[in-house]
Parts: structure tokens; sequence; C-alpha cells
């Protein structure tokens, strides 16, 4: 993304050749995806429970290629890490090739938002693409986070898969229990014991011993590489067509400007973002302004001013969308005018 008054010369640049060049795989994988789906439109999907956001997902997702949450908005986010609103919305995400941008806008002390992208109730680094970070506290943030997406990511690359089996011993394999017959062909007088004031021979009680195995569970481990086919064993559905899985690289957006009217993000502030931002290369990426508007300080802008004139590559739409009365048709529509600005700005 660039500034708002002076559009790098980069933004002339088709996506595809773009991509070519980029630095960080998540966003070559981005531009490649974008390229594809001929789609610059991020929906925001402010919503408060999790079937609006997996129904929006599922229903908006042809048609974008990022989508903006707010986990902590979500009134009945499932934590489950397997099976919760996060993993069901990167198996949407898969299926209908977008990538998940979580607007945390974290902002405290190096280990703290360690913590919050990579543990805490959400694991927000395991579903989520892409996060961003508010870089008021300083720099710090913003190396402390890298570091934890490198060693996540090391600690990603191969799963621990576990295999369980069950079955029940064979016959043969508890008659003996490992007693050889050394009788010599002499057949033993049977061994009585008293049980409870019953006569009861050895053989009798070992049988009743032996019949009680019903059954043997086997548990085995061993670590897999992560891109492997059985990784994704559990979706009933591929990829999105014609790109292959997104990298294991997450993403950062340093929060350098905002859309909200009266916001304190000045130059000052601005340049230290680009200049953090520069540091890491293969990590992060500066955040400019939004298309987005309530009339609560919110400001409006359109696709042709956010992608011509402003040099945005991504148009982010929020209640523009979700309030529409036909929200996927209203998407398409953003999204044709977003990319039309595009064509126009590379010249095509």
């Amino acid at each position: 993304m660039s500034n708002a008054t002076s559009p790098h010369p980069i933004t002339s640049t088709s996506f595809a050749a773009r991509a070519q060049n980029a630095a960080h795989p998540l966003s070559a994988y981005l531009l490649r995806l974008m390229a594809l789906k001929s789609s610059n439109l991020c929906l925001s999907a402010d919503v408060s429970t999790t079937n609006q956001l997996l129904h929006l997902a599922n229903a908006i997702g042809p048609s974008i290629v990022v989508l903006k949450t707010h986990y902590d908005l979500i009134s009945n986010w499932d934590y489950n890490p397997q099976t919760g609103t996060g993993a069901r919305l990167a198996k949407i995400a898969r299926r209908h090739g977008f990538l998940i941008f979580e607007d945390r806008k974290l902002g405290d002390i190096g280990h703290t938002v360690q913590m919050q992208w990579t543990g805490g109730t959400a694991r927000i680094v395991e579903w989520a693409h892409i996060v961003n970070v508010n870089m008021v506290p300083g720099k710090a943030a913003v190396d402390a986070l890298a570091e934890a997406s490198v060693k996540w990511r090391e600690r990603k690359r191969y799963e621990v898969k576990t295999d369980i089996s069950v079955g029940t011993p064979r016959a043969e394999s508890i008659e003996s229990d490992g007693e050889g017959d050394t009788s010599g062909g002499v057949t033993p007088v049977p061994e009585r014991e008293h049980e409870g004031g019953l006569d009861v021979s050895k053989e009798q009680r070992d049988a009743g011993r032996k019949a009680s195995i019903v059954s043997i569970t086997t548990v085995s481990q061993h670590f897999e590489p992560v891109n492997s086919p059985r990784s994704y064993e559990d979706y009933e559905d591929g990829p999105f067509e014609g790109i292959e899985e997104p990298p294991l690289e997450r993403g950062l957006l340093i929060l350098a400007q905002m859309s909200s009217k009266g916001n304190f993000m000045n130059r000052e502030y601005t340049n230290a973002c680009v200049e953090a931002a520069r540091e890491h290369p293969d990590f992060s990426e500066d955040e400019d302004a939004e298309i987005a508007g309530d009339g609560k300080g919110q400001q409006y802008n359109t696709p042709q001013k956010i992608v011509g004139l402003m040099g945005n590559d991504i148009v982010i739409v929020g209640r523009g969308i979700i309030k529409a009365g036909d929200p996927v048709k209203e998407a398409e529509r953003y999204r044709r005018k977003a990319w039309e600005a595009y064509i126009e700005r590379i010249g095509e």
C-alpha cells in the first residue's frame, strides 16, 4: 500500500507481475489470488454471532480475496482448535479461495502481543493468515510478533499424527498365556483351590481371568509434514481451484493510517510504521485507509478514489455489503467496481 497523496510507481504494475518479485510468500500468494479471481475486495465481517460470520463467509467468499474479522465481537465464538469457529472459518476460506485477516490491532509490550497472537483462548495464528498491530507501544511489538510467527511456523511444519487401533485378541493368544505343556504326556491332576466356599480348579480360575480380556487399544504417534495430503483428510472438498494452499508464513499489517476522522496517527507516526515494515520485509506491510463509513467518525471513500487515486490495492467494505438487501449481489457490484478501478490504474 502507499501514501494517499503520491501513489508508488509500482501501482501501475499488474498484480501478476508484482507477485513474481514479492519478498513475502503470503504477499506473492495474495497477489496471484487476486489475479486469478479478478478481485481486490475485502469484506469486513463485523457481525456478532458465529452463524452470521460463517454464513457471510460462505455466501460472499467467491467474490472476495480477504475476509476481515473481529473474533472478539462474536458472542458465541467456539474456541475448540479443531472444530471451533476459527477452524470452520478456515475451512470455508480454503474452499472459496480467500485469506483471513483478524483485525485485532495488537498494541502492547512484546511478550504480551506474542501470547495474544500465538496463544490465549483464540490462538489467532492458527486460523488467521494476517493480523495487524497498532505501533503506539513502539517497534518492539513488531519485532516480537515477527519472532513469534517464525517460531510457530517452524513448529507447524510438522504435525503430530496420532493413530488409535482397537482389537480383540485372537483365541490362540489367550489359551496358553505363555504356559507350555511340560507334562510329558501325563495328564496332570487339576490343582484345586477354595474361593468363597466353592471348590474351583486353577484352570477354571485362569479361564475366567482370560475371558475378561475383551480388547486391546494401541496408541502410536508420528511426525508428518504439515503439507502432506493427509493434513487435510478431514476436509470433504479440496482447495480453491487454480492455486495451491496458502503458505504457512503469516503476515502482519502495521496500522500506519486510519480512516476515522480526527485520529492521532500523524505523519511522524506513519513514517515510523513504514520504517518498521521495511525492517521486516518478510513479515509486515503498512496499512492505509479503508473504504467504509457510518456517520460515527468514519469517513467514506469510493473504489475509484481508494484504488485509482490513493494507490491502495484492496478495497475493504463492511456494512455497505452486509446491510444490503442482497449482500451477494452487492458484493459482486463492489468487486466489479474495485477491479475496474485497478484495471484503469494499470492502463489495461
